[in-house]
């Protein structure tokens, strides 16, 4: 079974594409930095072709809610239309939990537009909807720039990067669900908790301000918002491993002779 992961050098595409491999399955690696570009479609009919899974990953900064529509619809059209030229027999989409709440945001609207055209493609479909990951947690806090950093004290499910990418991997081994699937971590946390044990573990010492009205991405977030519903399939990493596993020195390849 050959699998074409579109967005394939993202935080979580590099993970999905080792974790397949090593499944000695044939993967394609679709990015911009592999000449394939969805967006544009360069290069996605040399992708796809004989493929029979495609994952899409792709993503883009959640700041311009414009510019994301726009990445999210002409994106996700040319890779349904490419791949149903090209035969695909599953067509598997990583989107959010809460989307349908958030549409206040450009962001959330272009990730419901995603996953409405997969669904309306014709092509069998799986959309994977994951709480927020840690890793992308982090890399929220770590871009800040201001003294402190005001954060909604919405409760979360989040969820490791390595565990969403064993999720996408056991979705594309699957039959197509033709519907949305949620995925989520082990606990339920305040997002302004995260973030402040995350800056504190980093030695980041911009302060965690929890506030109410504190936009996210263009919404407003009440309590539960990012919250995933009780079918939800759930991982087993915590929040205190995955933080302690992150501090840990990566580990030296030693060369055998």
């Amino acid at each position: 079974m050959k699998i074409a992961v579109i967005g394939s050098r993202g935080r979580i595409g590099e993970r999905l594409v080792r974790n397949l491999r090593q499944e000695d399955l044939p993967v394609v690696e679709a990015s911009r930095r592999t000449g394939v570009d969805s967006f544009t479609g360069t290069g996605l009919a040399e992708a796809l072709d004989g493929a029979e899974v495609v994952i899409d990953v792709t993503n883009v900064s959640p700041d311009d809610g414009d510019t994301a529509q726009r990445f999210f619809e002409a994106s996700s059209r040319n890779l349904l239309e490419t791949g149903r030229r090209a035969g695909v027999r599953h067509h598997v989409v990583l989107s959010i939990v809460g989307t349908d709440g958030l549409l206040a945001s450009g962001y959330f609207r272009g990730k419901k537009m995603q996953e409405e055209m997969a669904a309306g493609s014709g092509i069998p479909f799986t959309i994977l909807r994951s709480t927020q990951f840690f890793e992308f947690v982090r890399d929220v806090v770590q871009a800040g720039t201001a003294r402190d950093i005001r954060i909604a004290p919405a409760l979360v499910q989040p969820i490791a990067g390595e565990d969403l990418a064993d999720m996408l991997a056991d979705a594309a081994f699957s039959d197509p669900f033709n519907g949305a699937l949620e995925v989520a971590g082990p606990e339920q946390l305040r997002l302004d908790q995260v973030a402040a044990e995350i800056a504190t573990a980093f030695e980041d010492s911009r302060r965690i301000v929890a506030d109410i009205g504190a936009p996210y991405f263009g919404a407003t977030l009440g309590e539960r918002s990012l919250l995933p519903g009780p079918g939800a399939r759930i991982a087993k990493l915590r929040f205190d491993d995955w933080l302690r596993d992150s501090l840990q020195p990566p580990r030296l390849s030693i060369p055998v002779h």
